[in-house]
């Protein structure tokens, strides 16, 4: 008379188990998610920081070799290239550029030294390179939370159902030329 009971409450505790484990997994992967999410703002945050240091630091160095137009240029243009960027891949390729310009700035600040004892300047310096430090800390963090959902979404059996629930992989801030970003641009007094 109960001989059905037991493979019926074996049935029902193995859906019970399967509910439970895909409940917790998708609430944790929705939480790496948001921390990636997160991570990614905090990354934006730094960047509009550091554009908006960038015209300040260009009017200082124009005040002294206004004729270098075409660095100036460069800066302006590389720095809008950072600000427009739509993700990760776009922002590691304009992080590139506008390190690239940064380089091409300081070298002509080196050629003043009026410049180089400017208060102002070394202010926007210090804040840029400050700034600079906090970018790569905030590309850290968002590069670990990316490498844990990563990971989640990867793993067996996660992957059986992941995308299925809407998940996917999430791409690397990652500077096409890593050794734009080596370190930050400074100028030797």
């Amino acid at each position: 008379m109960w001989e059905w009971l037991v493979p019926v409450l074996i049935v029902v505790g193995v859906i019970v188990i399967v509910g439970i484990y895909l409940w917790a997994t998708y609430n944790s992967l929705v939480q790496l998610n948001v921390r990636v999410d997160e991570a990614w703002s905090g990354i934006t945050v730094q960047l509009k920081r550091r554009a908006d240091l960038i015209p300040n630091l260009i009017e200082s160095v124009k005040g002294y070799a206004s004729h270098e137009k075409a660095v100036f240029e460069n800066v302006t243009r590389a720095r809008a290239e950072t600000l427009s960027a739509a993700g990760p891949a776009e922002a590691g390729i304009a992080e590139g550029h506008l390190q690239q310009a940064l380089k091409s700035l300081f070298a002509v600040a080196e050629a003043y030294p009026q410049l180089q004892a400017s208060q102002n300047f070394l202010q926007l310096q210090h804040s840029l390179v400050d700034t600079e430090d906090k970018i790569q800390a905030a590309r850290r963090f968002y590069n670990g939370g990316v490498r844990e959902l990563n990971t989640k979404i990867k793993v067996f059996p996660n992957n059986l159902f992941a995308r299925g629930l809407g998940f996917t992989e999430r791409e690397f801030f990652e500077v096409a030329d890593g050794t734009t970003i080596s370190e930050p641009p400074r100028v030797q007094f």
